[in-house]
């Protein structure tokens, strides 16, 4: 396989290159239209009940409001005359917007949760199905936010969260390039001492980049593909490109500094390093594409970002980049950095006395030498210190994204933050309960008419008013709003009004039980569950759907899928790793370390995310891990670990195979890698960390979290724990049984 491709790149060097620069062109043109078509949300189960009861709520009731405005009085109470007058002409423009279903407002229908406590705000509420026109209304009222009146007007809801959203992400992924990019060109001239040597690993990356926009954007034209993706196409894309790059070129250069010709040079590498990222790329494809199976189209997207860069900067590293090294041969290290760091490359080389010294790092063989001495003396306080760090994660809780992700400069976050705090419910954040069998009816226990069919308990308004009761009865429900009129504690409180028609449909109808705890906290969970529990009126059927549903089904489809997923991931690895090294043990000890390195990074994320340390360094406000984060996080985190892991035992494995002692091969396969690990992964967990400076907590996370996996695996387990195993384990380390040697044999991916 390699011997042909060398044959291809060295021959035809110049043709390879023209057809990536073709493929490369068309991925740009085409990655371009991704960000029109890339969505927010995704992080519920499209097939779960909650999903059904929104999408019923949508398609027959004309929807839940999804824009919220805060109508805020600039002096006195939002009573006065001239707020009055202003806030009922805010809600009559709305109406009428082109677009804007059902709106609803405190002047129209009073009553406390329509109103602040304090008597400052109230609210307009609107049903907007249209993206782009919530995009529209939204950028509109922010820009008229300091316009002259009485009162002033403040976006919300969950479609300006949207909005807002994906503003900040596009603001962030710039913010973050702009830090990246820089900072890793400086590192990528100081570890290779070149400026063209230190360009190729950002070409690869780029083109990996434009491949990964070009696949999110055809999928984009055919299902539902997350905005968020963008972040880890270009995070991965670099990381792996810098990766990939940093392998190749390195071994190139060691190649030629033993004296190999140009071609026989390229052809080594491919031999060696190609056959390293083409295994390394598989196992960081097989952990993303584990995301696949969870249903919610937040971690879909990601695995298919994820996918598609991976492939890209392979085959980018392991077709293109040795025909760009065939043909600079020598030249790969022109325009050598003068000054300091120049000297000290300088004086490396003319210290050099063989192929050897160039290639190894006398430092990463000394600190594999001493932990060999001492394994266990070493080991053990190693993964005392990942376990200690993994314990914040048994106490972890989950959510769902709300405005509160945003930072509070955000305007969906300061309606959401003055509804918590003077607000006696949130209306927008009502449980919604589809009854299918039943229609409306006014009067409920007062005796109004009843509307549509018989059910099974006499008229459906008795049947309805009876329900409602018991909804309005549980605790933590602030009201029960239904086409039989408004439900508080048990009782009815007001009789069915021309505007609750809107609860009613031919066949179905709906309440919607407003909480009065937050929906994201247990007590709001809670309520969604009694509410499921509750007897409904005989012959009918139900579906529960708002935000706490929504909520308690992601976490139950999360840990449902997670065995398999778990499963998936340690089945693949562990094949792919026997495939690449013959040997049971090694799989084996690399699922150990990389359990134990996630332990660390969960542990630390709840630590920092939910329980608060950092958030004043960091600027975000503490809560709940989204359901999807430690999924995605895991995947990630695994696949790159893994990456260092091949790259580490392809050396390894070189000598073992030259019959070198265990232990000698063990420091000499850290000696020759290490510098490399250590200066990827420094590289890489800059691409990760620029996304600590984002507005969006969970992204902060994603960003943060990865970067803490990585510097975690590149120090602590590839520097200690890997050669302390190694040493104990000995010989074993490459054992197998005689069946599994033999299929080794004969289809394992061997040199040549």
């Amino acid at each position: 396989m390699f011997a042909s491709l060398a044959r291809l790149v060295t021959r035809r060097p110049r043709l390879v290159l023209l057809v990536t620069l073709l493929l490369v062109g068309a991925t740009a043109v085409v990655g371009v239209g991704a960000f029109g078509k890339l969505q927010t949300g995704g992080f519920d189960d499209p097939r779960s009940d909650s999903t059904r009861a929104d999408h019923a709520v949508e398609e027959r009731f004309g929807g839940q409001p999804n824009l919220v405005l805060l109508v805020t009085a600039r002096a006195g109470a939002v009573d006065a005359p001239d707020a009055t007058a202003a806030g009922k002409e805010v809600a009559r423009t709305l109406a009428a917007e082109p677009g804007v279903g059902r709106v609803v407002s405190y002047w129209d229908v009073g009553g406390p949760p329509l109103r602040s406590e304090s008597g400052k705000h109230a609210l307009v509420l609107a049903s907007v199905d249209d993206d782009d026109v919530a995009a529209k209304l939204v950028s509109r009222y922010e820009r008229a936010a300091d316009a002259p009146g009485p009162v002033t007007v403040t976006p919300g809801g969950f479609a300006t969260i949207g909005e807002n959203i994906n503003d900040q992400v596009t603001s962030d992924l710039a913010v973050a390039e702009s830090l990246a990019i820089p900072i890793t060109m400086v590192l990528l001239v100081v570890a290779f001492g070149g400026v063209v040597a230190a360009l190729l690993p950002l070409v690869v990356g780029v083109v990996g980049i434009f491949g990964g926009l070009a696949i999110l954007s055809v999928l984009g034209s055919l299902t539902d593909v997350s905005i968020f993706a963008v972040n880890l196409t270009t995070a991965l894309g670099l990381g792996l490109g810098i990766d990939y790059s940093l392998l190749m070129v390195s071994r190139f250069r060691e190649e030629l500094a033993a004296g190999r010709e140009r071609a026989d040079a390229v052809a080594a590498t491919l031999r060696t390093a190609g056959r390293t990222i083409v295994f390394s790329g598989a196992t960081v494809v097989a952990a993303l594409a584990v995301m696949l199976v969870f249903p919610p189209f937040f971690l879909k997207s990601m695995a298919y970002a994820g996918i598609a860069v991976t492939i890209f900067a392979l085959l980018t590293a392991a077709v293109a980049l040795p025909a760009v090294l065939m043909l600079l041969g020598p030249r790969v290290n022109a325009l050598r950095v003068s000054g300091i760091i120049g000297l000290i490359r300088r004086r490396r080389a003319a210290a050099a006395t063989g192929p050897r010294e160039t290639s190894e790092s006398s430092v990463w063989r000394a600190v594999a030498s001493r932990v060999m001495r001492r394994p266990v003396l070493v080991g053990v306080p190693a993964i005392a210190l990942l376990l200690a760090l993994g314990i914040p994660f048994l106490h972890v809780s989950f959510g769902t994204p709300d405005d509160r992700v945003l930072h509070d400069t955000a305007s969906s976050r300061r309606v959401g933050d003055v509804i918590r705090a003077d607000f006696s419910a949130d209306t927008a954040a009502a449980t919604t309960v589809v009854v299918e069998g039943l229609t409306g009816g006014s009067g409920g226990g007062s005796g109004g008419a009843a509307a549509g069919a018989e059910g099974a308990a006499g008229s459906v308004g008795p049947a309805l008013d009876a329900y409602a009761r018991d909804l309005s009865s549980l605790a933590n429900v602030a009201r029960v709003n239904s086409a039989a009129g408004t439900y508080v504690a048990g009782r009815q409180t007001a009789p069915a009004t021309a505007a609750d028609a809107r609860f009613s449909a031919a066949t179905s109808t709906y309440l919607e039980v407003i909480p009065s705890a937050d929906p994201a906290s247990q007590a709001g969970q809670d309520l969604a569950r009694a509410v499921r529990e509750r007897p409904v009126p005989a012959g009918t059927s139900v579906l529960v759907g708002g935000p706490s549903a929504v909520l308690v089904d992601g976490k139950e489809t999360i840990s449902q899928r997670l065995p398999l997923a778990i499963g998936l991931i340690a089945l693949t690895t562990f094949v792919l790793l026997f495939l690449f090294t013959g040997s049971v043990v090694m799989p084996l000890k690399a699922l150990v370390l990389n359990v134990l390195s996630l332990t660390a990074v969960l542990g630390a994320a709840v630590w920092i995310f939910q329980d608060g340390h950092l958030s004043g360094a960091l600027g975000f406000l503490p809560g709940p891990l989204d359901t999807s984060m430690p999924v995605l996080l895991f995947c990630i985190a695994f696949g790159l670990s893994m990456d260092y892991e091949v790259f580490l035992l392809s050396r390894i494995k070189e000598e073992h195979d030259r019959g070198v002692p265990n232990t000698e091969a063990v420091a000499t396969g850290l000696a020759r890698t290490g510098r490399i690990v250590t200066t990827a992964a420094a590289l890489l967990a800059v691409t990760f960390v620029a996304f600590g400076t984002s507005s969006v907590t969970f992204i902060q996370m994603f960003g943060i979290g990865t970067a803490l996996a990585i510097v975690l695996d590149a120090t602590l387990i590839r520097g200690v724990l890997v050669p302390a195993f190694m040493r104990l384990a000995g010989n074993a380390n490459w054992w197998a049984p005689r069946p599994l040697r033999a299929l080794h044999a004969r289809i394992g991916l061997v040199d040549g």
